[in-house]
């Protein structure tokens, strides 16, 4: 069978627990053959981030060029974009490659607080890139920024705003419920184009290593998706990979740890 192919376009992250790194290790570990297109560089570790670096528009342009000229994706996954002049340069080229099967992680701060997208490139995500994705994955603080700011504070309340998010943008919406603490269990639910509605439901780890688990989700559904598996079925697919890769628990660094992301 051929071997299919997924891009990330993302962050790097110099610890390796989220962004980039994080992505690739996901596709590796899901089966595909992952490519990057780096859009700011971060000095951070498990405690936080201390800096951010955004690459220059062109070169951002050179590389997604080059990756679409060569090795067409069967999948794409968008993480940080960091500002507008990045969102425009993102959306002119996947439009011009008719670029398939984008998930859209609208990352918009760490986990340790650090801003990760500037207050001004909200706009342009949400009228340039939002429209072009087939997934987006927004927890509950983002969505709540998606929605004017509504308040998230039971199912009812994720139902309703992940039906409010696809109608507004066209496209299917995923929000995960980890900010939610219920049971134990963790509660993600789907809107799809037509509104219809879907939970996923799994165990919930205790377990504070969790550094990337957004960056993993996303890159493990546009995996999935790049093999050819229907919307649902690579949720639930890249929901169990994540709960897989929590349960390792891998204890490093001095913060929030990282995810084991490879299964042998």
């Amino acid at each position: 069978m051929k071997k299919k192919s997924a891009l990330t376009i993302a962050g790097s992250d110099s610890s390796g627990g989220a962004g980039i790194q994080a992505d690739l290790k996901t596709m590796h570990g899901c089966g595909v053959y992952g490519m990057s297109v780096i859009t700011a560089i971060t000095a951070q570790n498990t405690t936080g981030v201390r800096s951010i670096q955004k690459v220059s528009p062109s070169v951002l342009a050179d590389q997604l060029d080059m990756v679409f000229s060569d090795i067409y994706p069967d999948a794409v996954k968008i993480g940080m974009t960091f500002d507008s002049d990045l969102i425009e340069v993102i959306a002119d080229r996947l439009l011009f490659y008719k670029a398939k099967r984008i998930v859209l992680d609208p990352v918009m701060v760490a986990t340790s607080g650090a801003k990760l997208l500037e207050d001004e490139a909200i706009d342009a995500l949400l009228k340039k890139l939002m429209p072009m994705a087939d997934l987006l994955t927004p927890n509950i603080p983002e969505a709540e920024v998606l929605l004017d700011g509504w308040a998230i504070a039971n199912r009812q309340d994720m139902e309703d705003g992940a039906k409010e998010i696809a109608e507004r943008f066209g496209c299917s919406v995923l929000i995960k419920g980890g900010h939610m603490v219920s049971g134990d269990h963790s509660s993600d639910v789907l809107a799809d184009r037509n509104g219809v509605i879907k939970w996923f439901e799994s165990e919930r780890i205790d377990n504070l290593n969790t550094h990337g688990t957004g960056c993993t989700l996303s890159s493990a559904i546009a995996s999935f998706l790049a093999l050819g598996y229907e919307m649902e079925d690579s949720i639930s697919m890249g929901k169990d990979y994540l709960l897989r890769s929590i349960k390792e628990d891998l204890d490093f660094g001095k913060g929030h740890g990282p995810l084991w992301h490879v299964f042998y």
